[in-house]
């Protein structure tokens, strides 16, 4: 699937990941209800931190919403387990190491820092509706309005 696959109306790609317990997570599993998954670059960076504290403080309204939220990195289980307690966020975290379910959402990739270029995860956020299909997609986005773009496609009944 490439990046143009990635849109508005289109089914999202399903996925199994290991959560920050180990435990295996379908994207399927959350059929019939909205889902907001955000890819994000590390634990406990500045950014990362912010974008997972909007959401957690966001949560009550996204789950009002028959919504959930899962936040992907490449980050290990043991990481997820600590960026979770240190910011007490209420949502699933899924490892995925490989980065084959960020390629699959087109959002691995290179970039660059400093002059350096590298591959690594874009910050993305997708919203998708009950049955499966994008309802809204945003790549290359700020860890502020990754949350309250998210909110807006929740509130749109």
């Amino acid at each position: 699937m490439s990046k143009d696959d990635i849109r508005v109306g289109a089914p999202a790609p399903d996925f199994t990941l290991n959560d920050e317990n180990g435990q295996p997570v379908r994207l399927s599993d959350f059929r019939g209800k909205r889902v907001v998954v955000y890819f994000y670059p590390k634990d406990d960076t500045p950014g990362c931190t912010a974008q997972a504290c909007g959401f957690r403080d966001a949560y009550p309204e996204i789950t009002e919403r028959n919504a959930v939220v899962i936040g992907i990195s490449p980050d290990d289980a043991g990481s997820h387990q600590k960026f979770k307690t240190k910011y007490d966020l209420p949502f699933i975290l899924l490892v995925d190491p490989d980065h084959a379910v960020a390629e699959a959402y087109g959002v691995w990739g290179e970039r660059s820092m400093y002059g350096r270029t590298y591959m690594g995860i874009t910050r993305s956020s997708f919203v998708i509706d009950e049955q499966g299909r994008f309802i809204d997609v945003q790549f290359k986005i700020s860890p502020q309005d990754s949350v309250m773009k998210a909110l807006e496609a929740l509130a749109e009944e």
